[in-house]
């Protein structure tokens, strides 16, 4: 089992930054990629970037590279999204989750039915 907790979500205004955190416990020498996701009202959850957990390559959505930058620290067991140049479409929940396959490409990681172990989630709202 593994258990994750966001942190670092937020009110910002349009232009601005923050950085969540994704702190994972319990089997984690199990997981093999981290992945963030984001859901607003009323819309389907949506991928946003994920980062394997050994070679740490990455992945990203089209509509938020350039702004977003998915980073790890496998000593601390966490992965970080600093999300900057934030826009008010970027209000959402955001839930990091963990996998224990891996997959020989990154885009497969883009189907959150690839995630077994799931955060709570925390609420980011950029307003404009």
């Amino acid at each position: 089992q593994v258990h994750l907790v966001e942190s670092g979500g937020g009110l910002v205004q349009a232009g601005g930054s923050l950085r969540l955190s994704c702190a994972a416990s319990g089997i984690t020498f199990s997981i093999a990629a981290v992945g963030w996701f984001r859901q607003a009202p009323g819309k389907e959850r949506d991928f946003v970037a994920v980062i394997t957990r050994s070679a740490g390559s990455t992945y990203y959505a089209d509509f938020v590279k350039g702004r977003f930058t998915i980073s790890r620290d496998n000593a601390k067991n966490t992965v970080y999204l600093q999300m900057n140049s934030l826009k008010p479409e970027d209000t959402a929940v955001y839930y990091c989750a963990a996998t224990g396959s891996g997959y020989s490409g990154l885009s497969f990681y883009t189907n959150d039915a690839r995630y077994n172990s799931w955060g709570q989630g925390t609420q980011v709202t950029v307003s404009s």
